[in-house]
């Protein structure tokens, strides 16, 4: 479904509805409160005065408490408390009058949650850490409390990431607790912050929750929480999420220049920063040089037409070739390349030559490209002599193209952008029609749509309705890129498996029959299914 109407930004001049209070973290780890203590570095709303992480030598005589995991035990002795800021060594008291302190400590079993209070006291010289932030100091315990203690664990969390996926997601609940998901997790909420901060404070975008039941249209559904029926890739799942934008009176420079400014806000500080402007490829450009329309511009090795060399070739296959409409001869050329490689489309190529050695793409290189002046209209599959939109049908045609769009309408230019990132689709969008009978003509005669589905997008668009366009970005897949996870699941809190399914509650599931029927829902099993049961 569309549902452009209460998505549509008005230009109010002042944001509307909730006014956020934004802190920056970075702001509050600097706020001293007093010379010796200072505004906590997360929520003072919690039982810890400090986080595991965020001790230093520079605390030492302070008293502190503390929460978090038990990470391992050495010689019942020294204790690593884990929590989501980092480690910090524990030194397990030893004299008898602190025996119970001792026995919490040194039977509570690895991953339990344990609460201790004590003072920061620098480590004996020599036995200091460099390669812990808290390696310079520990905490000389006085008090402790057993908060939860852990089961016998199926896997040991450090070793977490080295387990299947499907594993990892029937426990999701401890894979969360891992260093890699802390950090994709978080850095994920921090952009999502610094893109609602530069919308709606900076830029006066009002936040509108639009519904996600609605009337059926042919077009797509796309608001924050999307769903789309579709098998699962490494960068695709049933549910996602989408950073959907809306504007009026507005063209495709003004919304590239906006979500250039986004992304280049948003970034995190731990990456290279974002250049703008990104450079721009029309699609038959993109077609023809990389053969994608979301080709990865971090290497080289475009795809070069020689069609001119074989004019006069004697070679059949390369003549039978170039004797048809579209025909042409085409190769890539590889710096120091095995020629074997050439065989195969350029990505394989290049997953090729990387594996022998050659570097061609920098892991830390961040490459965005507008891929724009894709066609309004494509060849229905089933229907070769019919027209099918290759966006959505509300998206304008090319200005310059307006009268194709009446006499060649399959040679039609239309106003859709993509934004790709490193040879995947992160974003798309499109200057949408504003004009009724313009909307009305591409649905009824050309795409052969039942108006009536639409009437009230026709009937919004007769009152006035303001030129307008729009983009959605796709915030799982870009932050998969940002990450480097080899998947969005691994930037999701809960995600799905491959097949659609969540194995952590086993997901989905089966209702009886008396609790579908206050819904007035009921579900009809295929035959042979039946028959599979009845066995």
């Amino acid at each position: 479904m569309f549902c452009w109407l209460s998505r549509l930004y008005r230009g109010f001049s002042t944001p509307t509805g909730r006014i956020t209070h934004l802190i920056q973290s970075s702001l509050s780890r600097t706020l001293v409160l007093t010379s010796q203590r200072r505004i906590p570095e997360f929520s003072s709303f919690v039982a810890r005065t400090n986080t595991c992480g965020e001790l230093r030598s520079s605390h030492i005589g302070q008293e502190v408490t503390l929460c978090g995991w038990i990470q391992y035990r050495r010689q019942n002795i020294f204790l690593v408390l884990r929590d989501f800021h980092g480690l910090v060594q524990v030194v397990i008291p030893q004299e008898e009058s602190a025996a119970s302190v001792r026995k919490i400590l040194c039977e509570a079993p690895v991953e339990s949650v344990v609460q201790v209070s004590g003072t920061v006291i620098s480590r004996p010289p020599g036995q200091e850490n460099p390669k812990m932030p808290t390696g310079e100091i520990e905490i000389k315990v006085k008090t402790a409390e057993l908060l939860n203690s852990c089961k016998k664990l199926p896997f040991e969390i450090k070793d977490f990431v080295k387990k299947t996926e499907a594993l990892r997601l029937q426990y999701r609940y401890l894979d969360l607790r891992s260093f890699q998901m802390q950090y994709n997790l978080r850095l994920r909420s921090q952009m999502v912050m610094k893109m609602r901060e530069y919308l709606c404070n900076l830029h006066g975008f009002v936040d509108i929750e639009t519904p996600t039941l609605f009337k059926r249209t042919p077009g797509y559904f796309q608001v924050a929480r999307c769903y789309r029926d579709e098998g699962s890739r490494p960068d695709r799942q049933p549910e996602f999420t989408q950073i959907d934008i809306e504007m009026s009176f507005v063209d495709q420079t003004g919304i590239r220049s906006l979500i250039e400014g986004l992304l280049q806000y948003s970034w995190p500080s731990d990456k290279d920063p974002v250049v703008v402007p990104f450079p721009s490829l029309t699609f038959a450009e993109a077609l023809a040089s990389y053969g994608t329309d979301k080709p990865d511009t971090r290497f080289g090795m475009k795809i070069i037409d020689i069609s001119d060399l074989f004019r006069n070739t004697k070679v059949g296959f390369l003549q039978d070739a170039l004797s048809k409409p579209q025909g042409a001869v085409k190769a890539i050329r590889v710096p120091e390349g095995t020629c074997s490689a050439l065989g195969k489309l350029r990505l394989e190529c290049a997953d090729l030559l990387e594996a022998r050695g050659l570097v061609l793409r920098d892991p830390a290189l961040f490459s965005f490209l507008w891929v724009v002046d894709f066609p309004l209209f494509l060849p229905k599959e089933e229907n070769p002599g019919g027209l099918e939109s290759a966006h959505h049908p509300f998206t304008a045609p090319h200005p310059s193209d307006l009268q194709l769009l009446y006499t060649e309408p399959e040679k039609v230019r239309s106003q859709h952008y993509d934004l790709v990132l490193n040879g995947s689709e992160i974003g798309g969008g499109s200057i949408r029609i504003h004009d009724a009978e313009l909307q009305r003509y591409v649905l009824a005669t050309l795409l052969k749509e039942d108006v009536n589905l639409l009437s009230h997008l026709l009937q919004a668009l007769d009152f006035g309705a303001p030129p307008h366009g729009g983009i959605a970005l796709g915030l799982d897949r870009l932050i998969c890129l940002v990450t480097g996870a080899p998947s969005i699941r691994d930037v999701i809190a809960f995600p799905k498996s491959f097949r659609g399914h969540d194995l952590m509650s086993n997901a989905p599931d089966s209702l009886p029959p008396e609790e579908l029927k206050p819904y007035h829902i009921q579900v009809s099993w295929p035959a042979d299914s039946e028959a599979e049961r009845a066995h």
